[in-house]
């Protein structure tokens, strides 16, 4: 299916059991709630079924890969598994690698350091720093925001078209990276016709699936990308695991991302004194130390318990959820909702949004003390895509997610809810209802900065 393809589907389900779904919060009103988790776009809740999963195994946990005791030659099996698994899930080619990473960022990190020597990178200003930031030590050319889907695919032909030659002459190698939905505006992106213009003009693509995989199918073949990077914590598993799946070669070339035990097949001593490596040229290459096997179980937990509840039917339950939200800002007018390619455009879960007369941070802070919901406001690690939206100095100085003024003066930040498999409707109701109320009458509460924070003041 085609990022940008949102699939019929049938009626709407309930939402999966997650963590934390009874937990209540107290309100500085008084009274208690129960906690409405509101921004799964920055670390969604571990559905129960994972935990569940992971909590079966915890007892019978090993060393991976170099034990010759039972126990870590199950937890091998379970690490291997794990990896084929998640193989299957993403779609991958039979002759793709699949490395198990700490998340999202760490994975393309690992990929701009397998980069061959000077290579072109493309990267559109609308990325998350994820995937904005690592390509420092390469050629990089930041892409100006586009406005249509149609649009970043002609500025990506024009941008490749146009770049320049290597030091040895020739075009040399390009790597395009984009998002496949956007952390800020949740907006689905051209994945399929951008893999096509890069591979028209001889580029491979890498696609930031963070924000994607959570919510729809992501097949590497159909998308036709080269590599996927995603991190687990947003697709319902726990903290401190990741993936890059994709093309062997450029990994294989590439020194270790890490030195040390597991990434190396046979170390000996040189005539000069020193060491000589032979690295591993599998996935374990890049997976030095001691992998985080129960990371990456969580992982494989989550790929089988999405592929059973069933895309389809998820997808329904969230477009469900998002025309709920979308319907109920719209009666709003002092709300502004942010997007690059309209109103229309598909999109998963995450919406941002000012609010006219309200600084974001005491708007966020109101809606967590006066009302038990969690979102985020901020920057969203994407500083240059929120500047753009909100239309404001780019060399005005932020720090990602805090807030930059005093409650009721200009915020540059904006406030993002965001929701999927576990949201019931409840949740995203209580919302709207807290919106309307603030805007209408205001904070029950008064509000003071701490710390960089917009806080209930004692």
């Amino acid at each position: 299916m085609s990022a940008s393809t949102v699939a019929s589907a049938p009626s709407v389900c309930a939402p999966l059991p997650v963590l934390g779904r009874d937990v209540t919060v107290p309100l500085v009103t008084g009274g208690e709630v129960t906690y409405a988790a509101l921004d799964y776009a920055a670390s969604a809740p571990a559905l129960q079924r994972v935990w569940d999963d992971v909590a079966a195994y915890a007892p019978y946990y090993g060393s991976v890969h170099r034990g010759a005791g039972y126990l870590s030659q199950l937890s091998t099996d379970l690490f291997e598994n794990a990896r084929r698994t998640v193989a299957e899930f993403l779609d991958c080619r039979p002759d793709d690698q699949l490395v198990f990473t700490r998340s999202t960022t760490d994975s393309l990190n690992l990929l701009a350091r397998a980069l061959p020597a000077d290579c072109q990178v493309f990267v559109f200003e609308t990325e998350h720093h994820a995937s904005l930031l690592p390509w420092q030590g390469a050629r990089v050319s930041y892409l100006d925001a586009p406005r249509t889907p149609h649009q970043a695919v002609e500025t990506l032909e024009k941008a490749l078209a146009a770049r320049t030659e290597s030091a040895e002459g020739g075009h040399g190698p390009a790597l395009v990276c984009v998002t496949g939905a956007s952390n800020v505006t949740g907006e689905l992106w051209p994945v399929r016709e951008l893999a096509a213009a890069a591979h028209a003009q001889g580029a491979r693509i890498v696609l930031d699936a963070a924000q994607l995989a959570p919510h729809h199918p992501v097949s590497v073949r159909d998308l036709d990308v080269d590599w996927i990077a995603f991190s687990g914590h947003k697709l319902y598993a726990p903290f401190g695991s990741g993936v890059l799946a994709g093309r062997a070669d450029w990994l294989r070339a590439a020194e270790p991302y890490l030195a040390g035990g597991g990434a190396s097949r046979k170390v000996t001593r040189r005539e000069d004194g020193g060491v000589a490596v032979e690295w591993h040229e599998s996935a374990a290459r890049h997976e030095a130390g001691s992998p985080n096997v129960i990371g990456a179980y969580s992982i494989a937990a989550a790929c089988r318990a999405l592929t059973e509840a069933g895309f389809d039917t998820l997808v329904a339950r969230e477009r469900h959820l998002i025309e709920k939200v979308r319907a109920g800002l719209a009666g709003v007018p002092e709300v502004r909702v942010l997007s690059l390619f309209g109103d229309d455009a598909p999109r998963v879960g995450v919406l941002s949004f000012v609010v006219e007369g309200w600084n974001s941070s005491h708007f966020a802070a109101a809606l967590s003390a006066e009302y038990g919901i969690g979102v985020r406001d901020g920057l969203f690690c994407a500083h240059p895509l929120v500047r753009t939206l909100l239309g404001t100095d780019p060399e005005t100085q932020g720090e990602c997610g805090a807030p930059e003024t005093a409650p009721g003066e200009k915020s540059l930040n904006a406030i993002r809810v965001s929701f999927g498999a576990g949201t019931p409707d409840e949740h995203v109701e209580r919302f709207v209802t807290a919106v309307r109320e603030l805007v209408a009458d205001g904070a029950k509460w008064t509000y003071r900065t701490e710390d960089g924070r917009c806080v209930p003041a004692v």
